[in-house]
């Protein structure tokens, strides 16, 4: 029988990803408004929201199908999930999953072309990331590709794409999604090379090959930290360059406070303290969410 409930759903998307999948939406969707000078109609409100729901339901596929393939790692590394805790059946998992994957094609393909590439791009990643024999997860370079390849390129220019050609009829890409773009590619990178800090235990008894396991715990943070510092340090300079149109003395005094918010909480982490790596990441992952809250704020406050 399958049989969930929807808070057992909510915990098997994994909220903090579907939560930087809905803010990078809506920020595009809101650049993308501002950039092309179009005004906000029922029209474009339902291309955002059929945009929305297909990529909630290609985020829910990819992150499904990880934890459909990293069970017995789970109950080591995070024993709190559906799976991993037997809340949810497998065979509802792959319910879900195949149900999410298709609906993510489907729609999309109904939508427009660009959506179509966007969403089959992602999954298709998605899946080499997970799924035997490609596994890509298993290698640390492979699966850091994966990660910020998705969230920092394929997403935002795609998603963007989509956008100009449905509310303005271009596909042409400004200097400020550009910007944009970089900033998320580089700190996702960031998160791809953090996020097995917490999962060192499972990774090492399932002999899955980690910066962490080749580097160490506080290495593995401290690089992190520096990439994600780089983005920040990126975003101060590129309010000295008129090219990009935005608000500049926003764009340089909101990164430079969160450059310092950055440096204070990672000096308050005890590495020998697994909620505290934890709590880092989700950490990392709300500086994530601000900035697809920010941006959009810098470009249509332009003076």
């Amino acid at each position: 029988m399958i049989a969930f409930s929807l808070k057992t759903l909510w915990k098997f998307s994994r909220p903090h990803t579907m939560i930087g999948t809905s803010l990078s939406i809506l920020a595009l969707n809101a650049i993308a408004l501002a950039t092309s000078k179009t005004s906000v109609t029922p029209g474009n409100l339902g291309i955002l929201l059929a945009t929305w729901l297909i990529c909630l339901a290609g985020n829910i596929y990819i992150v499904g199908l990880n934890q459909l393939e990293d069970i017995a790692i789970d109950k080591i590394n995070k024993p709190e999930l559906p799976l991993a805790s037997g809340k949810l059946s497998v065979l509802s998992g792959h319910w879900i999953v195949s149900c999410c994957g298709a609906i993510a094609l489907v729609f999309s393909a109904v939508l427009s072309k660009i959506l179509l590439l966007t969403v089959g791009a992602s999954l298709l990643i998605g899946t080499l990331y997970s799924l035997p024999p490609w596994r890509l997860k298993r290698y640390p370079f492979w699966a850091a590709l994966s990660i910020f390849t998705v969230r920092g390129v394929i997403i935002n220019l795609g998603i963007f794409t989509h956008f100009q050609e449905k509310l303005a009829g271009v596909t042409t890409l400004p200097p400020v999604i550009w910007l944009l773009t970089a900033f998320v590619l580089i700190f996702s990178i960031a998160i791809a090379i953090f996020k097995d800090v917490p999962d060192l235990d499972g990774d090492q008894q399932y002999q899955i090959t980690t910066l962490t396991l080749i580097l160490g715990k506080e290495a593995v943070f401290n690089l992190s930290r520096g990439v994600i510092s780089l983005s920040y340090i990126m975003m101060i300079i590129a309010a000295f360059f008129p090219l990009f149109m935005v608000n500049h003395l926003l764009l340089g005094l909101i990164h430079l406070v969160l450059l310092s918010l950055l440096w204070l909480r990672s000096l308050q982490v005890d590495l020998n303290q697994k909620q505290q790596i934890r709590d880092f990441y989700q950490f990392i992952w709300k500086l994530f969410f601000l900035e697809y809250l920010l941006f959009p704020l810098i470009c249509i406050s332009i003076r």
